[in-house]
């Protein structure tokens, strides 16, 4: 049996009640009842399907291991933000300071897979909050961004989702995000474009500010 957090459990109910939870098919967004061995088996079984149907010599000495490689790569890597036992712990500090400014921190990396192409996206984040009772430890900023960009996803939802998880893990309006990303569904395919797509989240103090802190 799998336990969460209590942060954990704070960030899912909270995304889970504010409709901004990824779509699971089992919403508890714990992993299935199949091991991961069994998982990456039964994935790198359809790799393998999905080679033959391209028409790839699948037994080739480049290629023979790539179902493995792609399947151990999905759970192990670019998707292990879907399983919330795997929620950063966030290391807060009493804020014996009273530190009452902008705290920021920038060129956070990015990487995530687009949900309706499952191709990659990238780019940095910054992110920027106002302490209020605590301040956190820098880095779990940074592992924060990682978990829910480690998903499917789409970039306007991860933002909204690392947003809402620093408000409720801060006890804070006063947080304030942007992510500025290369989405490769426009530049590798259709339209062939080199652009990148940028999205805000702001509440409180910082809602007023408008991009400014960036």
């Amino acid at each position: 049996m799998i336990f969460l957090t209590e942060q954990a459990l704070l960030v899912r109910d909270t995304l889970l009640l504010q409709g901004l939870e990824t779509p699971f098919l089992v919403q508890s967004g714990l992993k299935n009842r199949l091991n991961d061995q069994v998982r990456e088996a039964r994935i790198a079984e359809n790799m393998l399907a999905i080679l033959h149907l391209l028409n790839i010599d699948s037994q080739h000495d480049s290629i023979i291991d790539t179902p493995k490689r792609i399947a151990r790569m999905y759970l192990k890597d670019f998707f292990y933000g879907l399983n919330y036992a795997n929620f950063p712990k966030i290391t807060m500090f009493k804020n014996t300071m009273n530190m009452d400014e902008v705290i920021t921190v920038r060129n956070i990396n990015v990487i995530s897979m687009c949900e309706h192409h499952f191709i990659i996206f990238s780019g940095i984040a910054t992110v920027a909050y106002i302490p209020n009772k605590h301040i956190i430890g820098l880095s779990k900023i940074n592992r924060l961004v990682d978990f829910f960009s480690r998903r499917p996803q789409v970039q306007e939802r991860l933002t909204k989702q690392i947003f809402l998880a620093l408000q409720v893990l801060l006890d804070t309006k006063n947080v304030a995000i942007s992510i500025d990303a290369v989405h490769f569904c426009v530049k590798a395919r259709g339209v062939g474009d080199n652009s990148s797509t940028i999205t805000f989240a702001s509440g409180g103090i910082l809602k007023k500010t408008g991009n400014n802190i960036y």
